[in-house]
């Protein structure tokens, strides 16, 4: 087994724009460049490996030719590759949406839920996004606010700046706004209610769809309590900080500023190393490669690398 370096699928929602070619370098013929798919081995966007012995193969090939010993021991509990980590380049607002809780999804959508972390890479002075409700309210006001269209009177707007960092618990209504670029680590899920889309219309001219019956089923009609925002200790590692970004029973992420060089080895779970910023080299055994920014690497379980450069890294694993 070795590090696979990985290429993302792209989406163009209508609400992206250019700063994912422009920033990051992703190629695609598309002019909308909303969504990386950094690590992704979901049906609705797989990774294509660029390097070594399977390079051109599908993501979830290689890990059926590795059998389970890649992920390592903690993926055991779940059914399916666990996670899924994007870049996203948000030049207008998203949706005010929700995801369900894995009971729900898998009963009805045939998936697990979304919990997910967004940590912001980039954002325009001014920039804001909705994480939950001001203050709790009843499931009536709830449906009332949306047929009337004063929801976002009572959802809690937050400013953000470079470096916040937020965890979207299943059942949190939530829209990343305008000029917010940001990296997600979620749930290997594509399930998405859509509570309100500001009257825009799709590719097909058409308004795009709601899901309010079933986000009227999964939503959490209170306040947050979770701590956001310039959030996460940190900790020095030699020359390197490694900032805890989030960790529960789905995923951990972390931020990791690379100044010098740094062992890495996990043996209970792959790691995900995702280049927001500088270069560095990978190595292990007698090999190693270069990395870039917008790189993402797929480290499985049990492999030793080293890391030399000067880079910021999301740090993912389970």
């Amino acid at each position: 087994m070795y590090p696979l370096l990985l290429q993302p699928p792209i989406k163009d929602y209508l609400w992206g724009g250019t700063k994912l070619k422009i920033d990051f370098g992703f190629e695609t013929k598309k002019d909308i460049a909303a969504e990386a798919w950094m690590l992704s081995a979901h049906k609705d966007g797989m990774n294509i490996v660029l390097n070594g012995e399977f390079k051109g193969k599908a993501i979830n090939e290689v890990l059926e030719i590795w059998g389970k010993s890649a992920l390592g021991k903690n993926a055991k509990k779940f059914s399916c590759f666990p996670i899924l980590i994007k870049l996203i380049d948000a030049k207008q607002k998203l949706s005010v949406q929700v995801h369900p809780d894995d009971s729900y999804a898998l009963s009805v959508e045939g998936e697990y839920g979304k919990t997910e972390m967004w940590y912001v890479v980039d954002c325009e002075d001014g920039a804001e996004l909705v994480y939950g409700f001001k203050s709790n309210i009843s499931k009536e006001e709830f449906v009332r606010r949306i047929k009337d269209n004063t929801l976002t009177d009572v959802c809690n707007s937050v400013p953000v700046n470079k470096g916040d960092v937020f965890f979207i618990s299943e059942g949190t209504l939530h829209a990343i706004g305008e000029g917010i670029l940001i990296a997600e680590v979620q749930q290997n899920s594509n399930t998405t209610y859509r509570v309100s889309d500001y009257g825009r219309l799709g590719a097909d001219g058409k308004p795009r769809e709601l899901h309010i019956d079933k986000a009227l089923e999964v939503t959490k009609c209170e306040r947050s309590v979770l701590p956001y925002g310039n959030i996460g200790k940190v900790a020095a590692n030699g020359k390197n900080t490694i900032r805890e970004l989030a960790v529960c029973d789905k995923f951990s992420a972390k931020l990791l500023t690379l100044n010098a060089t740094m062992d890495m080895y996990l043996e209970d779970s792959f790691i995900s190393l995702i280049l927001l910023d500088g270069n560095a080299i990978l190595k292990w055994n007698d090999e190693e490669f270069n990395i870039k920014k917008g790189d993402s690497i797929f480290i499985p379980a049990g492999l030793k690398i080293k890391l030399i450069g000067n880079a910021e890294i999301l740090y993912s694993h389970i």
